[in-house]
């Protein structure tokens, strides 16, 4: 007897995260079946993917595109129902019937989704990685309290959680390991002149050499701040302090990352620069299934470099770490600064090196907040309304200080 297809809901559907997991379920049609799907504003794609998916649920979160969907649907004679904001979302994540969670995201809009996913004991399968950065505390505590499962999508976290000890679980300390490596492709200035990188545009910091993703994550990777979010991440998946994780830049994107024993011992995860791995190590773990991308040829690879990361070219690695050693909602606030610089950028409001110069002004201003004093030792799920306020509190202040600026600048 054929086992019950896994029921997938799929956040952000029409995102590269989405895309690739739509190929891969496409793949194992025998194994998965879409449950659901959600989306933004892209329903000329999303209408596709539901005429190829027949997903029982479709949810869209602008009010203009959910209205057109549905009449162009009705039209077509196709009564699945859409489904609007991000209520509805909580309700399908926790849906009885729902088994799979994939989170694909951007920014602070999917932890409210992954967490009550979490508590309803669902798999999720983690590609943003916001919510961690945000409420890594939080997060771990409602695995445990709701007995849900955590897999890390994004290639580098995935790598690492391959290659980690057979009884590890996500939370957990794992035994015997003393440091863990992210590498890097370094991005599209890696070799920039520094006194250039004032001059960067949109255009160029959204062109990444080996990776095809939305802008903010583009742009992100450009500064490495993406890797900085990392570093955040994985001193919560697996449990490590922030000294003993690393960065390592690394331009082939070929080792996603590594992971090093006590015996001396490192062990690393080779493919190709291709999500469908570990989207599909995800799915199907812990059996592997198949994701439709092909072996490596380790006679066609060439050299592989590794270099150690200049602090000064990327500013944003040293304040991940110091965020860790803070702790409790600071994370928080150096990942709301960030999405609002970034947007910043994008809209060419400031230059790509006020980036992380906005950020540390943010995290220089809320430390003489008294607003964002705490005296619990721990965050718990009690606290998430609270967290989600000084979250709001941080993109607000980070917002007064571009104006500021911007004032200084029009007297």
């Amino acid at each position: 007897m054929n086992a019950p297809l896994q029921q997938v809901v799929i956040l952000g559907s029409t995102g590269s995260i989405g895309l690739n997991t739509l190929e891969v379920i496409q793949q194992q049609a025998d194994k998965f079946q879409v449950f659901a799907l959600t989306a933004h504003k892209n329903i000329s794609l999303l209408t596709l993917q539901i005429r190829q998916f027949q997903p029982k649920f479709v949810v869209v979160t602008c009010p203009h595109a959910h209205q057109k969907l549905h009449a162009e649907l009705r039209e077509q004679g196709n009564i699945t129902p859409v489904l609007f904001g991000h209520e509805s979302i909580l309700e399908l994540v926790s849906h009885p019937a729902a088994d799979i969670v994939v989170g694909g995201l951007v920014g602070a809009v999917g932890l409210m989704p992954l967490i009550t996913a979490a508590m309803h004991g669902k798999r999720i399968l983690l590609a943003n990685k916001e919510p961690l950065v945000m409420a890594g505390e939080l997060f771990i505590h409602a695995l445990r309290e709701g007995g849900g499962v955590l897999l890390p999508v994004d290639s580098e976290h995935n790598a690492i959680f391959q290659v980690m000890p057979r009884d590890f679980s996500i939370g957990r300390q794992p035994e015997g390991v003393t440091k863990i490596i992210l590498t890097a492709s370094g991005g599209p200035f890696l070799k920039t002149p520094i006194e250039q990188l004032d001059k960067v545009t949109p255009d160029q910091a959204t062109s990444h050499p080996v990776w095809k993703m939305g802008k903010k994550i583009s742009v992100d990777c450009a500064n490495l701040m993406n890797k900085a979010l990392e570093v955040i991440e994985a001193h919560f998946l697996f449990n490590l302090p922030g000294k003993n994780i690393d960065v390592l830049i690394h331009p082939q994107s070929t080792v996603h990352s590594m992971v090093c024993y006590e015996d001396g011992s490192m062990l690393a995860q080779l493919g190709m620069p291709d999500m469908r791995t570990p989207i599909a190590y995800c799915l199907g773990w812990p059996a592997r299934i198949k994701s439709g991308v092909e072996t490596l040829d380790l006679t066609k690879m060439g050299a592989l470099e590794f270099h150690s990361v200049d602090n000064k070219r990327f500013p944003a690695i040293p304040l991940a770490h110091e965020m860790i050693k803070k702790g409790n909602v600071w994370p928080a606030i150096f990942n709301a600064a960030n999405e609002v610089a970034v947007a910043a950028f994008l809209e060419q409001k400031i230059k790509f090196t006020e980036i992380t110069d906005y950020i540390q002004k943010t995290l220089e201003t809320m430390d003489k907040s008294v607003d964002i004093s705490w005296s619990g030792e721990r965050l718990s799920l009690n606290d998430l309304e609270w967290l989600l306020h000084i979250d709001n509190l941080a993109r607000h202040t980070a917002r007064n200080l571009m104006l500021e600026k911007a004032h200084v600048k029009t007297s």
